[in-house]
């Protein structure tokens, strides 16, 4: 019965924060700046209200409920790319004479972790007789590898973008670091062990999801601090001096 109510407490808790940050992204006006994002949480609240009103009849968690939760997955994973990139385009927008060259980086890498992902998918075991969720969880730990690739790209490269730790992208960056991480992990352990619907593993998956709604609010809710560059000009025919600011540049 505790259990029962912890599991309930963990999948309905978050989505009501989730329409708190969405009602506030409404006010601050941050769903201009992060659109992708804002869809990302506006489509999170949709799926739990449609997933939960089909557990509440007497479908209840069967084949009609697993085939929702797929097709649910699949456009969430699609639209977390969509935020992956946003914050890409966020960070590279300081800098529009790397504009082009952050998005070849972001293909390329995107490629390359996507041949990763795919080598992860055909490796993946079956044990589960149940097709659908066969296939669901191994293309969910597939689509985890390469978020979580372009995730550690994307913080690894912070301190070239003057990524703030207050700012609101980090805090969105994040959160789906995280949640990246642990549902990798997650789906990983579904795949080996053929222990879909495990109430240890999903009560983990969404205590951390109700982890990264948290972080989501507190850096979401909260202003950000405007970040100030000092820029010293370089003069115009002092080959000496270009020379060092760009040796600085590089080694910076």
């Amino acid at each position: 019965m505790t259990l029962s109510v912890l599991s309930y407490y963990l999948w309905i808790c978050p989505h009501l924060l989730l329409g708190a940050i969405l009602f506030a992204m409404v006010r601050s006006g941050l769903r201009r700046q992060f659109p992708m994002f804002f869809l990302y949480t506006a489509f999170e609240i949709l799926q739990f209200v449609v997933l939960f009103s089909i557990s509440r009849t007497p479908i209840h968690f069967g084949e009609g409920y697993v085939r929702t939760y797929s097709v649910g997955l699949g456009i969430s994973t699609v639209i977390r790319f969509g935020v992956i990139y946003e914050l890409f385009r966020h960070f590279f927008r300081q800098y529009p004479a790397l504009n082009g060259p952050g998005r070849r980086l972001f293909r390329g890498a995107t490629i390359a972790l996507l041949l990763v992902a795919a080598g992860v998918a055909v490796l993946a075991p079956s044990k589960s007789p149940n097709f659908l969720l066969n296939a669901t969880y191994a293309t969910d730990r597939a689509v985890s590898v390469l978020q979580c690739g372009l995730l550690i790209l994307l913080f690894s490269l912070s301190r070239y973008f003057a990524l703030a730790w207050r700012s609101h992208a980090f805090g969105i960056a994040l959160g789906l670091g995280i949640f990246a991480s642990v549902e990798l992990a997650a789906s990983s352990v579904w795949l080996h062990l053929a222990a879909f619907g495990n109430r240890a593993v999903n009560l983990f998956t969404m205590a951390t999801y109700h982890l990264c709604v948290l972080i989501w609010m507190f850096y979401l809710l909260r202003p950000e601090r405007a970040t100030s560059y000092v820029l010293t000009p370089v003069p115009e025919h002092n080959l000496e001096m270009w020379n060092s600011e760009l040796q600085r540049l590089v080694h910076r």
